[in-house]
């Protein structure tokens, strides 16, 4: 008998929204007319893809706000996908929703469609920074949102805060996360707010309008971050992700993370089939007429060269607590990684930033604040 397939995940992105958050920078557009016409050509680009032989265990709505569209179109996707793909009966089932957006009879239809887990995004219970970040919920709206969905009978739900606002204090960040943590939810996601180009927000700190935390307070709110939600039972278990134990972290992010292969629906959505990545075309109209007209919406394509999937491979691993597995490293390279990246090992774990064992590589806490500048140590002594 062969090698079983590889579990792999399918991400379908819901581009729209009722407003466009100030920081941030995935594709969607405020524009739902055209929302129907939409749903008929993600169905169609869904069952395009009945030719994989791979096993699916993720099923993820992302966007955009996937809670803008009719429960009932959410249950028409997924049954889509379970007629064209092997989607394995315990699949972990994720919609991410905004509190704005929802009444009680939403959670209702979810799991009647199938959705067992909620991603549900909060981002502050202070209505001052939902107004700054450009919010269409209010505090009261998120705690609602979180009752109905409790009460809806969902006990997998991942809370969404963002926390390095201008100006925040370290007291106003605890209240932040006591205010989640009275709901006792599964998971719960802590960005640090960062401003990418092209958004509002950092057209706000070009012209001097907002000015974002100082290194020092950023790196001061992620420890206080750690601190409090490690000794509240929270396994810190990826840079921004916490979850109530292993069986509670997210499947479906695990699988980018992990390299895994994974298929992404909708416009702007990616797929990754090692070697390659592709995507689709960023482009609403554009998307539903190239399936009218029976084209694949992929727009571009790239074949990553060892080196790329090196250079990912560690990027990844150290945003984890698990870290870089090494003798899985040197198998799938047919390098030591203990050899190879000696050099920086040794600085690193002597600075604190790395804690190395003889299976794996990982960040400390502290080590968790520089991962990008570590990652990049680390390419520098790929051949």
């Amino acid at each position: 008998m062969g090698t079983p397939p590889p579990l792999a995940g399918i991400y379908i992105h819901i581009p729209f929204c009722i407003q466009k958050c100030r920081y941030c920078d995935f594709y969607s557009i405020t524009d739902r007319h055209d929302m129907e016409r939409f749903v008929s050509a993600l169905i169609r680009e869904i069952k395009l893809a009945n030719n994989h032989s791979l096993l699916f265990d993720t099923l993820y709505f992302g966007g955009g706000t996937p809670s803008v569209l009719p429960p009932a179109a959410i249950a028409s996707l997924i049954e889509a996908v379970q007629e064209t793909l092997p989607l394995q009966p315990e699949a972990e089932i994720t919609i991410e929703v905004n509190p704005g957006t929802l009444t009680h009879d939403h959670f209702r239809m979810y799991r009647d469609a199938g959705v067992n887990r909620l991603n549900i995004g909060v981002q502050s219970f202070c209505e001052d920074n939902l107004r700054f970040l450009g919010r269409v919920h209010s505090a009261d709206e998120g705690r609602l949102a979180i009752k109905r969905a409790i009460s809806a009978g969902f006990d997998n739900i991942g809370l969404d805060l963002i926390f390095g606002l201008p100006g925040q204090s370290e007291t106003e960040w605890q209240d932040e996360i006591a205010g989640a943590l009275a709901f006792e939810p599964a998971h719960l996601s802590c960005y640090l707010l960062t401003f990418e180009p092209g958004t509002p927000l950092d057209q706000y700190r070009c012209d001097g309008r907002v000015h974002p935390l100082s290194e020092d307070l950023a790196a001061k709110l992620f420890s206080v971050t750690h601190r409090t939600l490690s000794t509240a039972g929270y396994e810190h278990y990826e840079i921004s992700n916490f979850a109530k134990g292993k069986t509670r972290r997210s499947w479906h992010n695990q699988k980018y993370w992990l390299h895994a292969p994974y298929l992404g629906f909708g416009p702007a959505a990616h797929s990754f089939l090692p070697p390659q990545r592709k995507w689709n075309l960023k482009h609403v109209t554009g998307y539903i007429e190239r399936l009218n007209s029976g084209q694949p919406p992929a727009f571009e394509a790239e074949t990553l060269s060892g080196e790329q999937l090196m250079i990912e491979t560690i990027y990844l691993g150290l945003r984890q607590s698990d870290g870089v597995q090494m003798e899985e490293f040197n198998r799938r390279f047919n390098v030591r990684f203990a050899d190879q990246f000696r050099t920086v090992l040794e600085k690193m774990s002597i600075e604190g930033y790395l804690s190395i064992t003889n299976q794996t590589c990982a960040l400390t806490p502290k080590g968790m604040l520089y991962a990008d500048t570590i990652a990049a140590a680390f390419a520098e002594w790929i051949d």
